[in-house]
């Protein structure tokens, strides 16, 4: 005789047709919450049906802060592993939630399409809000967090979608790079992007590009856009096909360090030297900028202080202070170093 097997949250979720979290929400009656009396209506309905009731120790813990937040990176852990922007990011959101006592969760997550693919934290991990890293314009699971009345900030933005976040402006700092590239007799500029056009960050450095090459009157050509994959291979990819257009670019704005860093070793692999051959400007700023060769110009961004202020933000939030201004843009920077051709501290530094 086989036994029978235990019914769980997921269970009561398809019977409902709601989300896990929200079943979650509605079964520990987790306060602060928006959630419709007919949503939870079906949801405690479909719970009597299947005979479901939630873990004594769990319902415990959901009436309850938890004194944790999470912090949810929209990428492989390989990836994760090599990215030289994060520490700082880490760096902030941690000195922020250690002064007020909170410990921060870390959660790596490459397809956000997947059910529950972050948000069972808020359920079974119990953290008392999210601070998602690299939003993509196709995560359904944040705008229903959201819409839950879940605290949530954005490193990055979703535009339209109303949710609180802390970023840079990618567009003008794109811009900033690009102008810098024509302002020293450029025409023929590739872009090699950071990441896939559905992440926003991606998509608005590639607007920043074409605005600025609209605005000083040059074609934009989509032959000159190949897209990267947050590291150095791919950034290699990329300038090898860039490298095979004709006529090729003199030079390439890559949206990211790290992929900045690929494209440069293809160049050179290709007999290229930089900037004699060909102009390189990056993205970021991280710390090993300075020291390849030769040195990187590129977007200086603060990553201690996005950390911070997303930190500082959603612990607003969480202990239902009011955060007069969610939508918090920090300062971009053009650090000018031998990569584009013209020697470090020859021409001023420019922020927008």
């Amino acid at each position: 005789m086989h036994a029978q097997r235990r019914v769980t949250s997921k269970d009561v979720a398809e019977r409902a047709g709601v989300s896990r979290t929200t079943v979650s929400f509605v079964l520990n009656n987790v306060p602060g919450v928006r959630i419709s009396e007919g949503t939870r209506q079906k949801v405690l309905h479909a719970a009597r049906e299947l005979n479901y009731y939630p873990n004594a120790a769990a319902r415990s813990l959901a009436s309850r802060k938890t004194r944790r937040i999470g912090l949810v990176l929209c990428q492989s852990p390989e990836r994760i592993f090599v990215d030289a922007f994060l520490p700082g990011v880490l760096r902030g959101i941690g000195d922020m939630a250690q002064a007020q006592e909170f410990g921060v969760l870390l959660q790596s997550v490459e397809n956000v399409a997947q059910p529950d693919a972050y948000t069972h934290l808020v359920g079974e991990k119990q953290i008392d809000g999210i601070i998602l890293s690299g939003p993509r314009s196709d995560d359904g699971q944040l705008l229903a967090l959201r819409k839950e009345g879940f605290p949530v900030v954005l490193l990055g933005q979703l535009e339209g979608s109303g949710v609180p976040f802390v970023d840079v402006d990618s567009v003008g700092g794109a811009r900033l790079a690009v102008e810098h590239l024509i302002e020293h007799g450029h025409e023929r500029i590739g872009l090699i992007t950071n990441a896939p056009p559905q992440y926003t960050a991606s998509a608005q450095r590639e607007r920043g590009y074409r605005q600025a090459l609209e605005e000083h009157g040059l074609t934009y050509d989509r032959g000159l856009v190949c897209c990267g994959d947050f590291n150095e291979e791919s950034g290699w990819r990329a300038m090898s096909e860039l490298l095979e257009v004709v006529p090729p670019p003199t030079a390439v704005f890559a949206a990211s360090d790290l992929v900045a860093f690929g494209a440069m070793e293809a160049a050179k692999a290709r007999g290229l030297k930089i900037p004699h051959d060909l102009a390189l400007v990056g993205f970021d700023d991280v710390p090993l900028a300075r020291y390849v060769d030769p040195p990187l110009t590129t977007i200086r961004l603060p990553a201690y202080e996005l950390g911070a202020g997303a930190g500082r933000m959603l612990l607003g939030l969480i202990k239902g202070e009011e955060v007069k201004d969610t939508q918090l843009f920090l300062e971009t920077e053009l650090v000018v170093r031998d990569s584009c051709g013209i020697h470090e501290g020859a021409t001023l530094e420019r922020s927008v």
